[in-house]
């Protein structure tokens, strides 16, 4: 069996790779255009390689220091010998991912844009090409990464079931890590020059988007791909690896005590994600558009692959199910299928919120006929009635996947099967990430085939062209951001509960509440876990807090930067003479460095002190407020931000006095504001919830809580430390 599962892994991992790598010369097969054109994406290129060289040097600090540290521990005993390494190489394959699919997407834009020139169809198909690469090199970097340390760990060290789980657990740990400073930092980058270019270029030059004439105009391009690719590739490989292995822990600790059944629940999710990445391949096939510009034909094109991906895995895991887990266990099937419907559902949800197809964002656009303060309150307002239907959605799934897998609340350890399920939903709802991604990914390279078609001077339906694909991308970017979400709330419940189920077994409770029930000493009554509750609620709005004041500081100094060039170079708005691109690029790397540290630690260190203060009981409040508080703020912030970013596009189309009119300049304005809330702040809430739910939930102790492997706490006396890794 487990020969089997280690083979069915490798190869869907080299499966994608392989045709990942098809699709990176199917783009490069195709011509990057005029001589202007490479010129602009050289420059572009040589901005993004040189930003990245930066930030994973500061990054590389960490994981050096983190090594140390953990080797440390490793060798004091305190933790397993394989954590250091399995936490350098999920920060390793993590960042890989996100290099990779920026250094295609550099390489797709003034292609994407020369074949828009030719017509709609054959853009789409490279720049689609190009975000393919990023989704199938994300999964199967995840599943090689996977593949690798199982084979390690059981057929070199001969470690069992939950000894696997535990030590591959860290290196999601090291993705997350990477994962928060890829896009904390890239977010801040891209979106500090995306509101300092707009601000100025639009509003207060009146030159139009990606002007030439706009000396941060380069930067805004290097932005897209170092932060909406390179950021975001980071972020779903740790979205994708989390859950694969969650579940895999999980279905160890619900088939306890047999062994044979533990390799096989272990088994379940690694298979579904290879499985996916077929589907996925197969999906890709099908995306295909004809030449109208129409929004509701490219969602069509695009979820016409999606959603033959989503079937034909819903159909390929019954077998899987109940074959592997046997007849007694097929109604788990149900809780994949919840979790993919859930994923289609809230996919629908924020197409509909944030689409200019739909009435909410037309609405949106019409306030804008009343100023910038109006479009500013109707995004808001969007953003928060959004948020609705996808707590809905992914509460139904919960209780359906709880439910149908055994989960039983009133029976001693009958919670564990139901929290399998729970993490099932997750795989199912991340199952096809493969193509989903990929929808996701092709929007940057879209929206910088738009800056060099501009900066190009080439014809305006090529402009037209690019701008219908880029106004796609901003949906189905709030789509993909809205699966990592969704994904991070199911796996993130079902480890807080699990986390109190592995505190109920080492007798971690205080002696003074030892007559009550375990469970009940987690109840809102418990003054801990209340106080935990607020600080975790409290968290994803400080932390969305230093990041949107992180963007704001790094925008003025652009702004200001835009305006002395506009003033001091001679001849510069007649266009006689060229501005000076270079100072904007490396006042946004300097800035978005340096701004990208403090919420990282503050995302690291407050809930290790939440962890030595309040105990096992603050830690269960502060990751329930924190899931609950931080599902809520991303999709708030994402739809938002996409909304805004739809309704000014839908203006420029023609709508509500087009382009250069009052309206177009309050609908600029509200587009950025949105542009650091879903960008920045919103999608990186989610790696939060997870690096807080996949730390605690590696470790146990007796009496204080101990966040992270690399932190050990004073044990209050109730039993020795127990570290699980």
């Amino acid at each position: 069996m487990e020969l089997y599962l280690v083979i069915a892994i490798f190869v869907g991992s080299l499966l994608a790779l392989a045709f990942a790598l098809i699709m990176a010369k199917r783009v490069m097969s195709f011509d990057e255009g005029t001589d202007r054109m490479k010129k602009i994406s050289a420059s572009i290129r040589s901005g993004a390689n040189a930003y990245l060289k930066r930030q994973y040097t500061i990054v590389l600090i960490f994981f050096v220091v983190m090594f140390v540290i953990l080797g440390a521990m490793a060798i004091f005993g305190l933790l397993t010998p394989y954590v250091p390494f399995a936490f350098i190489t999920g920060g390793f394959f993590s960042g890989l991912s996100g290099f990779v699919g920026m250094k295609i997407a550099t390489a797709a834009n003034a292609r994407t844009a020369n074949a828009c020139r030719t017509g709609l169809n054959k853009g789409l198909r490279v720049a689609f090409s190009a975000g393919s690469v990023m989704g199938f090199t994300v999964v199967g970097l995840g599943l090689l990464d996977i593949s690798i340390w199982f084979t390690l760990l059981k057929f070199v060290f001969k470690l069992d079931a939950a000894g696997i789980t535990s030590a591959m657990l860290t290196f999601g740990m090291g993705a997350s890590s990477m994962a928060l400073f890829a896009r904390v930092g890239g977010g801040i980058f891209t979106k500090a020059a995306d509101v300092g270019a707009d601000l100025v270029g639009k509003v207060e030059a009146g030159i139009p988007e990606d002007d030439p004439r706009n000396p941060a105009v380069i930067a805004d391009n290097v932005g897209d791909n170092v932060g909406d690719v390179a950021g975001m590739g980071a972020d779903l490989y740790e979205s994708y690896v989390g859950s694969v292995i969650s579940c895999a822990a999980l279905g160890v600790a619900a088939f306890s005590g047999n062994g044979d059944m533990q390799f096989k629940a272990m088994a379940i999710p690694m298979i579904m994600a290879a499985l996916g990445i077929l589907c996925s391949i197969i999906g890709t096939f099908f995306v295909r558009t004809g030449e109208k510009t129409e929004q509701k034909l490219l969602l069509k094109a695009l979820s016409r692959g999606t959603n033959l991906a989503a079937i034909l895995i819903a159909v390929a895991a019954f077998p899987l199910i109940y074959y592997i887990l046997g007849a007694e266990n097929w109604k788990m099937y149900f809780a994949v299928l919840a979790g993919l419907i859930a994923g289609v559902l809230i996919g629908k949800s924020t197409e509909y919120f944030t689409s200019d197809t739909y009435k909410p964002t037309k609405n949106l656009a019409s306030k804008s006929e009343t100023g910038s303060a109006t479009i500013i309150i109707g995004g808001l307002g969007l953003g928060m009635l959004s948020t609705a239907l996808p707590i809905v959605i992914v509460g139904v799934a919960v209780l359906v996947s709880f439910f149908v897998s055994g989960g039983n609340l009133g029976v001693d350890g009958g919670i564990n099967k139901g929290l399998y399920g729970i993490a099932l939903a997750a795989v199912g709802m991340l199952s096809t990430l493969g193509i989903t991604l990929a929808t996701d990914a092709y929007g940057p390279v879209a929206d910088n085939a738009g800056g060099i078609a501009e900066m190009s001077g080439l014809e305006p339906e090529v402009r037209e062209r690019t701008d219908a694909l880029d106004s796609l991308g901003n949906t189905t970017a709030a789509t993909g951001k809205g699966f990592a979400i969704g994904s991070a709330a199911l796996t993130a419940l079902a480890l807080v509960a699990s986390y109190i189920e592995k505190v109920k077994e080492v007798g971690g409770f205080d002696k003074l509440a030892e007559n009550v029930d375990p469970m009940q000493q987690f109840s809102v009554m418990n003054p801990l876990v209340l106080i935990g509750l607020f600080i975790g609620a409290c968290l994803p709005f400080v932390f969305a807090a230093l990041t949107m004041d992180a963007v704001g500081r790094a925008a003025q100094s652009v702004v200001i930067e835009v305006r002395r060039q506009f003033k001091s170079i001679k001849g510069l708005m007649e266009g006689k003479a060229d501005p000076d691109y270079a100072k904007c690029v490396d006042m946004c790397s300097r800035s978005s460095l340096k701004e990208m540290i403090l919420p990282t630690i503050i995302a690291i260190i407050v809930p290790v002190i939440v962890g030595l203060v309040l105990g096992f009981y603050g830690v269960v409040g502060m990751l329930a407020g924190a899931t609950a508080s931080g599902f809520l703020m991303a999709i708030f912030m994402s739809n938002s931000g996409g909304a805004w970013d739809n309704a000014k596009k839908y203006i420029e189309a023609g709508n509500h006095g087009g382009k250069g009119s009052d309206q177009h300049k309050a609908a600029v304005v509200g587009d950025t504001v949105g542009d650091p809330f879903k960008d920045t702040s919103g999608p990186s809430i989610n790696i939060l919830i997870k690096l807080l739910s996949d730390g605690f939930h590696r470790i146990r102790g007796a009496g204080r809580s101990v966040p992270y492997p690399w932190l050990i706490a004073v044990s209050r006396g109730i039993g020795k430390l127990n570290i699980v890794s």
